[in-house]
């Protein structure tokens, strides 16, 4: 995969143009991987707080030339502050949350789960600054786990200045379905409430915010990722989550200037997922972008059996790359053959160039 001509880049949206990367990676694997040149930088009209600029200008991040770049960079492989934002996506990709656990009274498994809806100013690119709102201080939101038939009793509390809910995909009654005129309808700031539902049918779902509007809710980061295992269990394997998200600096609703795995453009590119040869590697491939109409999953130098929804226990095809819409998700398992470092990212080089990429190393 090479960095497309000229031509081709004339054909992206201004917004976008803005924000074009060329050298994020420059000094890294990536730049060589891609052959990409130049600089990331933030605009000072702004001093990259990701807060719009109300004086018509917006959020502007772009393409320096030359030696003049100033501003925040993914030069020589500079990272974001993880522990400033309370997430690391390292942690992220392997973390699942099973909930405290008891028995009902007919002896089934209850799992519950306290969720909280902050506002929060997450560091997206070194020195470039967004306003999120977010589900447990991170973006994506906790996986939350449990097992097909466990009943589930989630405690929602909205700690942030606008209006939220959670809405499950899965199976439930239509009070619990966390939109604005049912049941618990829509939690204003200070306010709690409890989703309970039981857990069906088994497959990878997600979850996220259904207040409007919509699209600006989920654009800032409310959603996460709802496993439900079948009883039976499925193969141990290296168990991984990845949410393909973007981000809409410049609030425009037109268009993404960044895009990423896990909430933080480029990082599995800085920290490659680490995997053993041979064994089982399983991922909770999520798509939630918002502004864009389709996401891509694709893997250098392998293929990989793809489960839809996850809702069967056998794969519908055998491949390297698939195609997701907003709020489409699957499961992808695969086996590395050989040792060694292998890409993986969006197979639109657009979005690949603004941060969805990283890479798996395999070791023996």
């Amino acid at each position: 995969m090479t960095a497309p001509e000229s031509p081709e880049h004339d054909q992206i949206p201004p917004s976008r143009r803005r924000f074009l990367l060329g050298g994020a990676l420059a000094g890294t694997a990536g730049a060589a991987a891609l052959g990409l040149g130049g600089a990331l930088t933030a605009s000072a009209n702004n001093g990259g707080s990701g807060q719009p600029d109300h004086s018509g200008g917006g959020n502007q991040i772009g393409h320096a030339h030359g030696g003049g770049a100033k501003g925040p960079t993914f030069r020589h492989g500079s990272t974001v502050d993880h522990e400033a934002n309370g997430f690391h996506p390292t942690d992220i990709l392997r973390d699942f949350d099973y909930g405290r656990t008891s028995r009902t009274e007919d002896g089934r498994v209850l799992r519950e789960w306290d969720v909280y809806a902050s506002d929060e100013e997450i560091e997206v690119a070194p020195g470039v600054k967004y306003p999120a709102w977010t589900f447990n201080g991170r973006i994506p939101g906790p996986t939350l786990r449990c097992t097909e038939g466990d009943r589930l009793r989630v405690h929602f509390h909205n700690g942030s200045e606008h209006p939220h809910t959670m809405h499950f995909h899965g199976m439930h009654p239509a009070e619990m379905d966390g939109i604005p005129g049912l049941g618990a309808g829509t939690i204003e700031p200070g306010g709690s409430t409890v989703y309970e539902f039981d857990a069906e049918p088994f497959g990878v779902h997600l979850y996220h915010c259904h207040v409007g509007p919509l699209a600006e809710h989920m654009a800032r980061g409310l959603y996460g990722t709802f496993i439900v295992d079948p009883k039976q269990g499925r193969p141990a394997a290296d168990e991984q989550v990845m949410v393909m998200h973007g981000f809409n600096t410049t609030f425009d609703g037109e268009g993404n200037q960044l895009y990423a795995v896990n909430g933080i453009p480029f990082h599995y590119m800085h920290e490659p997922v680490r995997v053993k040869l041979g064994e089982l590697v399983r991922i909770y491939l999520i798509n939630t972008l918002e502004y864009d109409p389709i996401n891509s999953f694709h893997v250098h130098g392998n293929f990989f059996d793809y489960y839809p929804t996850g809702t069967r226990l056998e794969p519908t095809e055998f491949t390297d790359t698939i195609i997701q819409g907003q709020g489409q998700r699957g499961i992808c398992e695969m086996r590395f053959k050989y040792p060694g470092k292998y890409m993986f990212h969006a197979h639109k080089t657009e979005f690949a160039e603004l941060g969805w990429m990283g890479f798996f190393e395999v070791t023996e």
